[in-house]
Order: C-alpha cells, then structure tokens, then sequence
C-alpha cells in the first residue's frame, strides 16, 4: 500500500491500517506499506511500526515481498 504522499494519519486510519492488515493475514497474506517520515512517525508513537509492515520505499516493499 502506498501512503508515501499523504501527510497526515490520525486514529481512524490507523484503526483502518489495522484491520487491513489483519484481513491479509487470515488468508494468509502480506501487506506492505509504504510511508513517508511524518505517517511513520504517528505510527512509531502508537507503536504499531512492526505489526503495519512499514518500509520507505516501493522498491524496498516489493524486495520484501517476493523474500517471503
């Protein structure tokens, strides 16, 4: 997913991250987001930058993916 042009995420997105993220592991799935230092931020401040998957670029999402 790329997020790297938005510039702000508050509680209702993150909830919405979440719930992405857990619809893709119930069949089995990965979901890779990619995010720019400000979304990251908000995201490492409710410590959820491990669970969402974050990466800084596409290019390092998709070497991500095609490792698992």
């Amino acid at each position: 997913m790329e997020l790297s042009k938005i510039d702000f995420v508050d509680s209702s997105g993150l909830g919405a991250l979440v719930q992405l993220v857990k619809y893709t592991q119930q069949y089995e799935g990965t979901l890779q987001i990619v995010s720019n230092p400000r979304v990251t931020q908000t995201v490492k401040l409710v410590r959820l930058e491990k669970f969402l998957s974050l990466r800084t670029t596409l290019e390092e999402a998709t070497n991500n993916v095609k490792k698992s």
